[in-house]
Parts: structure tokens; C-alpha cells; sequence
């Protein structure tokens, strides 16, 4: 027993030892912060308690010029360094009067050496300022407005060092301030140093050029006279002029193989690759500003949203929902009933929900808004051409000022051996093949655990399937709080779905049993290895969900030699390689949502139309997104994972809908409302509700994001009662609950026991 404790013990040392290290290092690290927070509070303290002020006035320095001239005649080395350390300590502190520090250095030690002087103390200084800064206050910024600071280390990382240069050459900008601020960034130390070094040169001379001619100061303001200061502004603006001189050469050096075939005049304003969501907004978009728009598509308008993904998919889980609730008619007071359907008449309805919606995305109606719709396959033959080979059989080559590039996604198959043989679908062909059976798959394995994967085996497992759910990680919906993805698993296993997570597919075989009786084609066995161990899991239809991959071959982009990356690489503004060439939806990423695609189209099309005189930045802080299981999973911001993986500090509340008196009624009352926020304050960081039409419950989180409405203003509006968006108000009164002002309250209910006497 002793021997068994000894080894655990042993074996947990590293660990607790550990621990303790990083505790101490903590501590350690606190102390310093404390300790430096407390000189720097002394000297400034010091500086005002002492009234050293007054040596810093120009009137002090005028009336010892002589004295010091004297000093530095009789002990140069010992002045010099004397002033250079009292120059560095005064910038470091942040003390008032450097620009009198800075004269006194013209007046005493003349023109070279003075701005020698002044220029390595004021950048030494400045920097120092800019350690202290990071080191006492930028983790308890980042803590506070991580997500912010994070937006800003972008710029900071790409152009930091070229705005610095221009702040320095600008003395209007106090630079302490900027100092300080540098300091919460992640710019590098001695890019700080060296940047500043040469940007406050120009500054420097100024005022040690006038300290030499100190007798004919009268005051500081004659020596930033408007005219220097108009002059220091127009310096300061120079960098942005040469900024976009480089922009306009680095522009030549992408086209300059180009420049022989570039039209004098063009056919088109632009032409939009791909008939989805993205393309048909930023066509709409060119159309309603009178731009003549040329959309290409070489499949189906409406692209992957209408035809095989949102549309369809929405319409069998409503037809699922209903047989499910025909199953439990129970739980309402009615007799239960098994439902009895034909399979293909489901089918048929999709097919016929899909028909009804077309019209909205037809060549008609987009013709009709002015935009010439071509159906075909596009390619780009050079920046402003585009080749068509139309759907007849025909060419047609057409050129334009901009290009916007939404060819979309395809469903990702992964190289499975057998795979291919197996007569497998996706969330794109299922629709057409799935329409041909009489009745629904017996045996179903669904590849894949992420929304699509989840939506569709839920679906067919209340249609009757015997589904079987295989994914490789160790649980669904893991881009998803853990408790979210644990729900979400709960309720596929509920409407029996065989959830198998941490399960690897590792090939496809033949059915020993030849042709499967459920669908008439070939079923198959799928073998997965699970805690090293291999499992068979026999299958009629095999349906792969394992996520979508952007199309980035067969127009032209390799041609071109526009980057891709699993997307096709854009800027900021959704430019491409080429400042023309702009991409907008699942193929630009970062998310593969309908909505988003119509949100960067705008981007794009704006941008590709005006952007010579004005370019957006894609917004992406506020997205929303939901999954469609039963219950409902929907999300806008940050979650709790990502809160903490990006080390932004939260407060979370919750509210549960099964205390909703609406979902009680509907016998929903199942799910909850979780919001995080800025601790201490209503200001809304993200919001995921799982529960019934949670997608639409989000909207208005999504407003209150959008335009900084705090959950103070949610919890102030009416809701309608009995509704499920009460559930919003509710979760905004558990947060205000919990930041009651207890204290007063007490203080209100001795009033009103006094009221009573």
C-alpha cells in the first residue's frame, strides 16, 4: 500500500511541481508589474509634489543658458550624459515638457550634437514608455476588449510600422499617447525603436534648430508656427501618397504579363461566375446601379442553396417533423399513430417546393432586372476576358472592368478505398437518386457528424431509415459547446439514430449478399475502427456529409496563377491576385452559409463597381448560423470553447426554455438560452440557443449585436406573451438579476419597513 502511494505520488510530482511553478511565476510576475506600476506613480508623484515643473519652462531655460553652456564648457562628457539620461526618463515617464528638454538641447550643445542627443534619448525613452505599457497594462486589455485588440494586431502586423511612421511625422499626435497605445499592440520592440528613431527625426531638428536660436524664442507656440505645422501635416500625409504610389506599382507588376492584351474599351462593368447566392446578389446589385452585368451559370440558378441544400433539406425535415409527430401524438392528447407514406411522394413534394421557389432565382426574372444571364461554363482567359462556352454548343468571349468569382462548393468526398464503387450519394445527388425508391432506405450510414450530417440522419431516421451516424471525432457538432453537441447527440439517439462518434471509416466493401431489397442497387459494408478495433456496419445507401470543398478548378484560376488555399485567397475586400478579380461565398470562405455569401456579394460588387473611389472592408463580426435538428441549434459570436481558446474573459447567462410558459404549452419546453458577455456589462460577445425555431428566436440578438444594443435594452422592450421570443427577455432578466444592487435594495427595504411604520 505504501509502495502504491509512493508511485502515485511519484508519478503526480511533475505535474504538482509544475503547478506550483507557474503559480509562482504568476506571483512573481504580479509583484514586478505592481512594483514598476508603484516607481512610475512615485516619479510622476515626485514630479508634481516637487513642482519640477517649473524648471521646464522656457523662461527657466533662457534665464540658465548661460550656466549650463558654462557646465557643458567645463564638463562636456558628464553634461552630455547627464542630459541624455534625464531626457530618457522624462519621455519614459511621460513627463510634460520634452519639447523644453528638446530646445535646451539646441541651446546647450548646438545644431549636430544637440539633435544627436535628443533623437537617441527621445526614441530610447519612447520605447521604454512602450515596454512599461505592455508590460503592466496589456493583459488586463486583452482581457477586457480581446476581440477588439485582436482586429487591431492585424492591421498593426501588416501596416503597424507604416502608420507609426506617419503618426511620428505628425507633431500635433501627443507622443506619449502614442506611445502608450503602441504598447497594449503586438508590434515588435525594436520595430517601435527603429521606426520611431527615424520618423522623429524631421521633428527633432525642428526644435534643436530652434533652441539654438533661443534668444529670439518668445513662446512655443511661435515655434510650430501654421505654416510648420501645415507642413508637418502635409509630411505626415506624404507616407499614405506613397502608399498608394506602391499600391499603383505593385498593381503595374501583377498586370504588367497582361498589359499587351488589356482592352481599350470593354464590353461589360462585370461579369459574375456562378448563379448562387453570391452571384445572384451581386448581380442584382450591379443591375439596380445601371451597370451593364453579365451573370454566367453553367448548372442550375439558384445554385447548392436552392437546389440541393437549404431548400430541400428544410423541406424533409418538415415532412420528418410531422411523421414524428404523428408517432407521438401522445405527448398532445391524441391517439399515436405510425405514419404511413410513400416515400416517393415525399420526394415529389421536395422536388415541388424546389419548383416553387425557382422562379425567385430564374434567368427570367434576372433578365427582367436587367441583368443578361448566360448559361454555360466560363473561364478567364486573362483579367478582363472571359470565355463562354454556352450551353448550346456555342463560344462567346466577352470583356470587362471587374470580375466577381462565386463558383461555390461541392460536397468533399473523402479517398476512401471502395468508395467509389459503392454507389454512394451526397447532399447533392441524394435528391435526384432517393427520388427513384418507393420507399425509404432500410439501412442508412450517414458519413459524418457535423450540421448537414446531423440534419440528414435525424430526418431519415423518423421517416423510418435505420441510420447509422459515423464520425471520426470525439463528438458532433464540435464546433459547438460541449453541452450544445451533447444535446444534439441525446436527440439523434432519441429518434434512434446510431450515433457512433470517434469512429474512423477506413474502406468501403461489397455486400456479400448482392443487391440490397430497400433501394435495388448495391448496399455495401463500411468498415470503421473504433478504440483499435475494427467494426462492419452493412448498409443499403451510404451517404456522405462530411463537409463541402470550394470549387477552384476549371475556370481559369490556375491560368491566372490566382492563390487558392482550400478558397480562393482575397484580401479585406474580397480582392483576388488582381485588384479586379473579387470572390464572394462558399468558394472565398471563411463560411459556408447562404446568408454569408449574400453578405460578402454586396462587398464585392460594390467594391468591383466603385472601388477606384471608395472600398468596403467584409464585415464579419456579427454571423449567424443555425443547424436544424429538433431541437434547433442556433448561434451568432462567440461561444464558451471559443472564448476560451481565445483567452477573452466572459460572463455567461442562462436561461432555460423549460420554465417558457409558450414552450410548456407547445410541449416544447426543451433547450435554453446562453449569453455571453463583457464581465460586468450588458454588451453582448455571442448568443447560442438550442431549443424549437431557435434560428428565429436569434434575430433579434443578431439586431442587438449589430448595432451595440446591450441586453438592458432587450430586457426594456415588450415581448408579446405567450411567445417564444419571451425566452430573449428572460435570459436578459436572469442577467440583470444577477446584478441586482443588493446593497442598495437593502437600503430600500428598511425605507419602506419605516413607510410602514
Amino acid at each position: 500500500m505504501k509502495a502504491a502511494l509512493k508511485g502515485r505520488r511519484c508519478k503526480n510530482a511533475p505535474a504538482l511541481a509544475t503547478d506550483r511553478l507557474q503559480t509562482h511565476t504568476g506571483i512573481v510576475v504580479s509583484f514586478r508589474k505592481i512594483f514598476l506600476l508603484a516607481v512610475v506613480a512615485l516619479g510622476i508623484a515626485a514630479f508634481f509634489w516637487l513642482d519640477l515643473g517649473r524648471f521646464l519652462s522656457l523662461e527657466y531655460l533662457k534665464q540658465s543658458q548661460d550656466r549650463f553652456e558654462a557646465l557643458y564648457a567645463a564638463e562636456p562628457l558628464k553634461v552630455s550624459l547627464a542630459y541624455f539620461a534625464l531626457y530618457v526618463v522624462a519621455t519614459a515617464l511621460s513627463f510634460p515638457g520634452a519639447a523644453i528638454i528638446t530646445l535646451a538641447g539646441g541651446a546647450i550643445f548646438g545644431l549636430w550634437w544637440g539633435t544627436l542627443l535628443v533623437s537617441f534619448a527621445s526614441s530610447l525613452g519612447a520605447t521604454l514608455a512602450f515596454l512599461v505599457s505592455r508590460f503592466v497594462l496589456r493583459d488586463s486589455i486583452e482581457a477586457k476588449f480581446g476581440n477588439r485588440l485582436a482586429e487591431i494586431n492585424r492591421g498593426i502586423e501588416k501596416d503597424g510600422a507604416f502608420y507609426l511612421f506617419t503618426l511620428r511625422l505628425i507633431p500635433v499626435v501627443p507622443f506619449f499617447v502614442i506611445n502608450l497605445v503602441m504598447g497594449l499592440t503586438k508590434m515588435k520592440a525594436l520595430t517601435f525603436y527603429l521606426v520611431s528613431q527615424i520618423g522623429m527625426l524631421a521633428g527633432t531638428l525642428v526644435y534643436v534648430n530652434a533652441g539654438t536660436q533661443l534668444a529670439q524664442i518668445d513662446s512655443l507656440k511661435g515655434i510650430l508656427s501654421p505654416a510648420l505645422l501645415g507642413s508637418f501635416v502635409l509630411l505626415g500625409v506624404f507616407p499614405l501618397i506613397a502608399k498608394g504610389i506602391v499600391g499603383l506599382l505593385q498593381k503595374r507588376k501583377v498586370y504588367a504579363r497582361w498589359a499587351s492584351v488589356k482592352p481599350k474599351r470593354f464590353d461589360r462593368n462585370l461579369i459574375v461566375i456562378g448563379a448562387g447566392a453570391g452571384g445572384l446578389v451581386s448581380a442584382y446589385i450591379a443591375a439596380v446601379v445601371k451597370a451593364k452585368v453579365t451573370l454566367v451559370e453553367a448548372h442550375k440558378m439558384g445554385g447548392d442553396c436552392l437546389n440541393y441544400g437549404c431548400v430541400p433539406s428544410k423541406a424533409l425535415i418538415k415532412s420528418a417533423k410531422l411523421a414524428h409527430q404523428m408517432r407521438h401524438g401522445d405527448t398532445y392528447g391524441l391517439h399515436s399513430t405510425p405514419p404511413t407514406f410513400s416515400f416517393k411522394a415525399v420526394m415529389q413534394r421536395i422536388q415541388a417546393i424546389v419548383r416553387a421557389i425557382e422562379p425567385h432565382d430564374s434567368v427570367e426574372r434576372y433578365t427582367g432586372l436587367g441583368v443578361e444571364v448566360l448559361q454555360g461554363y466560363a473561364k478567364l482567359v486573362n483579367p478582363w476576358t472571359v470565355e463562354i462556352a454556352l450551353n448550346d454548343g456555342s463560344k462567346q468571349t466577352l470583356t470587362t472592368r471587374s470580375i466577381v468569382i462565386a463558383a461555390g462548393a461541392r460536397p468533399f468526398v473523402p479517398p476512401l478505398p471502395g468508395l467509389e464503387d459503392s454507389g454512394y450519394v451526397t447532399s447533392d445527388t441524394m435528391w435526384e437518386k432517393f427520388g427513384e425508391l418507393d420507399e425509404v432506405p432500410q439501412r442508412l450510414v450517414v458519413l459524418g457528424g457535423g450540421p448537414i450530417g446531423c440534419e440528414l440522419a435525424q430526418s431519415f431516421a423518423r421517416l423510418g431509415s435505420q441510420v447509422t451516424q459515423v464520425e471520426m471525432g470525439p463528438r458532433v457538432m464540435a464546433r459547438e459547446d460541449e453541452e450544445v453537441s451533447e444535446l444534439a447527440r441525446q436527440a439523434l439517439l432519441k429518434d434512434g439514430v446510431d450515433v457512433r462518434t470517434g469512429h474512423k471509416a477506413l474502406r468501403v466493401e461489397k455486400h456479400p449478399e448482392g443487391p440490397s431489397t430497400g433501394s435495388g442497387r448495391t448496399g455495401g459494408v463500411l468498415v470503421v475502427e473504433h478504440a483499435g478495433a475494427e467494426q462492419r456496419i452493412e448498409f443499403d445507401e451510404l451517404l456522405c456529409a462530411v463537409g463541402r470543398s470550394a470549387r477552384l478548378t476549371g475556370y481559369g484560376l490556375e491560368e491566372l496563377g490566382i492563390p487558392t488555399n482550400k478558397t480562393v485567397e482575397t484580401n479585406e475586400y474580397l480582392q483576388t491576385l488582381y485588384p479586379n478579380i473579387y470572390a464572394a461565398g462558399d468558394v472565398a470562405g471563411p463560411y459556408q452559409f447562404t446568408h454569408v455569401a449574400a453578405h460578402q456579394a454586396w462587398y464585392a460588387a460594390v467594391n468591383a463597381l466603385f472601388g477606384d473611389f471608395k472600398k468596403f472592408k467584409a464585415d464579419y463580426r456579427v454571423i449567424p448560423w443555425a443547424t436544424f435538428i429538433d431541437p434547433e441549434v442556433a448561434r451568432v459570436g462567440l461561444n464558451e470553447q471559443e472564448a476560451k481558446e481565445q483567452g477573452i474573459a466572459v460572463e455567461v447567462t442562462k436561461y432555460g426554455i423549460d420554465d417558457l410558459d409558450r414552450a410548456i404549452a407547445d410541449s416544447e419546453a426543451h433547450g435554453f438560452v446562453k449569453v455571453l458577455t463583457v464581465p460586468g456589462k450588458d454588451t453582448i460577445l455571442g448568443v447560442t440557443i438550442v431549443g424549437t425555431h431557435a434560428g428565429d428566436l436569434l434575430a433579434e440578438y443578431v439586431l442587438a449585436m449589430k448595432h451595440g444594443l446591450g441586453l438592458n435594452k432587450i430586457l426594456g422592450t415588450i415581448h408579446t406573451y405567450p411567445t417564444l421570443a419571451e425566452a430573449n427577455k428572460y435570459a436578459a432578466g436572469e442577467w440583470k438579476r444577477a446584478h441586482a444592487p443588493q446593497q442598495l435594495l437593502a437600503w430600500v427595504g428598511r425605507f419602506h419597513d419605516w413607510r410602514r411604520g
